[in-house]
């Protein structure tokens, strides 16, 4: 199968199935590219990860921009990207008409109500995955504090004061460049 084929297929996957939007396609993207294809290595993955949170847009489609460009250059990129968002602007303009049409139905509330928790478990599941790797830097634990002290202040200002996204990561780019093992 050909390099685009199979970028087209594993996106489109991630795609078709990434129910919640960008923050959702993430362990979809990370099987097909780490464990399916093995394109990048976990730390490649979460390295890519942290890039793409750094610049604007949804992380998915930067996600497959970056790895359709690691695995075929330029056109590998286009493929990743249109592959991506493609089942999401089909399924927007098929289904658009019947949410509004139906949205306010007990069974599309219900529905719903199921995918919610669905949605915040599998971005739990990114936490628990990337943490290791985020936050195991050094060779001892000690000498991982200030890491794990940069992620223990972003979640206390996430929680108190509801900051830019954009803010915590410039921030956190800032420190790490002072304190990171």
């Amino acid at each position: 199968m050909s390099d685009l084929w199979e970028l087209f297929v594993s996106f489109a996957r991630a795609g078709l199935f990434g129910f919640g939007g960008g923050p959702s396609m993430i362990p979809l993207i990370q099987v097909e590219v780490v464990e399916v294809r093995g394109w990048l290595t976990r730390d490649a993955f979460l390295d890519a990860f942290a890039f793409g949170n750094a610049l604007p847009g949804p992380i998915a489609t930067k996600l497959a921009g970056y790895v359709g460009y690691q695995v075929a250059g330029a056109a590998g990129a286009v493929v990743g990207l249109l592959a991506v968002t493609m089942p999401t602007i089909v399924a927007m303009i098929a289904l658009a008409s019947a949410y509004l049409r139906f949205r306010d139905h007990a069974a599309v509330q219900r529905f719903l109500a199921g995918v919610r928790p669905v949605v915040v478990a599998l971005l739990a599941l990114v936490v628990w995955d990337f943490a290791p790797a985020a936050l195991a830097v050094a060779p001892v634990w000690w000498a991982n504090l200030p890491l794990w002290a940069i992620a223990g202040v972003a979640l206390f200002v996430s929680l108190r004061r509801d900051p830019h996204p954009a803010l915590l990561i410039a921030a956190g780019g800032l420190l790490g460049l002072l304190v990171a093992p």
